[in-house]
């Protein structure tokens, strides 16, 4: 269908009441590779549609007694990312405009030749080769971080980088465990990019920062009328990272009662969307990641063991900063680069008082503190070289107690008990417990003073 070889087998559909073409177009497109189905009615077409997942349709007019132009927007409402080639053999100026109109991507007049549809085949592949660079750019634009670099002088992360590359190339479900900050997503994302899915969607969902209520539709979607509230069709982020990747962060905090339908999921790639009773499958890779102590949740009874199992295919694990010292000096240097760049400054470095303050911190909030408190000093340092006292003084002065009744603001107060508890623990869900706060909480107060 496509000289270039590199063009991607697509997942084809065929509406069409008349079985020789039906037949004839389904073999020429298999011959190219592309993954067929054919069905001769509106009703099967919709059904398909709503089952499984096509990223081209190519759609008669003329149905039986049913309009094909009545098709496209019933399958759209489904599938948006669905692109309709309109075929018939009563072309006319005005049918193609409507069906334009109404959703479709292309037109094709019958009788047509393998030529056109190989060039309408490349049109589909184009727009969707820009609709995916557009969205790259935009979770890009929306994250600013600076470019991923995993090179480090620590056996552990290491091997943990190289067992992230291997895993990459297979669809195995992985679990990245560690503490908050230590560069879960960043890996998962790695991993996408390094994986044969690397052209294919990739989303992420926090579990925490989703209320319990709404979080099985952000993953699974809803049909329109499901709640209050859901006032149109939701495909959610599963639909929407078909042939990608779904990263699912702090693992740990997803509700009991998802939790058997995530399994299912896991391992069937079976699921139904909120309000709706119909099956649906999807080809999507799970990346979990999780600072909790899975094990101790398991027993007790916070967190499903079956998932437990299902989850811990391969599991990595990245080392707290604070046991990478080796590492501060160059991630500070390679942020520092990243941040004056965007800044339109030059800088020097750090002076060694500065980078041994650096070097010495505990890090409680690991690479994310690092990099807040990187970007923070490339802002207000006006010297060309970055000095200790350009850096916050919970770096410089980290107070090795604090004392009640010190001249210090509840509020600055409230941060160093934070800091301390979260460096002597070994996870989130151990300082939240010690804190008498729940893990949303902690993770509101660590957004708040940048740990």
């Amino acid at each position: 269908m496509n000289d270039d070889q590199n063009m991607l087998p697509l997942r084809i559909l065929i509406a069409d009441d008349e079985i020789n073409i039906r037949k004839t177009l389904a073999l020429s497109l298999e011959t190219d590779g592309h993954n067929v189905s054919a069905v001769s009615n509106y009703q099967d077409a919709v059904a398909q549609v709503s089952q499984s997942f096509f990223d081209v349709a190519f759609v008669d007019l003329r149905l039986g007694t049913q309009s094909g132009l009545d098709l496209i927007p019933a399958m759209i409402s489904v599938a948006p990312w669905l692109k309709i080639i309109v075929i018939t053999a009563y072309a006319s100026i005005e049918t193609a405009v409507e069906a334009i109109r109404r959703g479709a991507t292309d037109y094709l007049p019958k009788p047509f030749t393998p030529a056109q549809v190989k060039l309408s085949l490349d049109k589909v592949a184009q727009v969707k080769t820009l609709e995916q660079k557009v969205l790259s750019l935009q979770e890009d634009l929306k994250r600013a971080n600076p470019e991923i670099n995993f090179t480090s002088s620590s056996p552990v992360m290491q091997r943990a980088i190289t067992i992230a590359q291997q895993a990459a190339a297979s669809d195995a479900t992985l679990l990245l465990r560690g503490e908050s900050g230590t560069g879960k997503t960043i890996l998962a994302r790695a991993i996408h990019g390094w994986s044969p899915r690397s052209h294919r969607p990739i989303g992420m969902v926090s579990c925490p920062a989703i209320s319990a209520e709404l979080l099985e539709s952000e993953l699974f979607g809803h049909v329109k009328g499901a709640f209050t509230g859901a006032v149109q069709d939701n495909p959610g982020r599963i639909a929407a990272c078909e042939g990608g990747t779904l990263i699912l962060d702090e693992i740990g905090d997803l509700p009991l009662p998802l939790q058997p339908k995530l399994l299912r999921f896991l391992q069937d790639k079976d699921y139904e969307r909120v309000g709706d009773a119909t099956p649906r499958r999807a080809d999507v890779r799970i990346i979990a990641a999780t600072n909790a102590d899975l094990e101790a949740a398991v027993k007790l009874g916070k967190f499903r063991g079956d998932l437990w199992y299902r989850l811990n295919v391969i599991q990595i694990e990245l080392p707290p900063l604070r046991n990478r010292p080796d590492d501060i000096e160059p991630l500070a240097n390679h942020l520092l680069a990243f941040f004056a760049r965007n800044a339109h400054r030059h800088y020097l470095g750090f002076t060694e008082k500065a980078m041994n303050a650096l070097r010495h911190y505990s890090w409680p909030g690991n690479i994310r503190e690092l990099r807040n408190v990187v970007e923070r000093v490339t802002i207000l340092c006006a010297n060309e070289q970055i000095n200790l006292k350009d850096l916050p003084q919970t770096i410089v002065e980290v107070p090795a107690t604090i004392q009640i009744g010190a001249a210090l603001s509840l509020q600055k107060l409230e941060e160093q008990h934070i800091r301390q508890i979260l460096a002597t623990t070994k996870s989130l869900q151990e300082a939240a417990s010690i804190l008498g706060i729940d893990q949303a909480t902690l993770w509101r107060r660590r957004k708040q003073y940048g740990i």
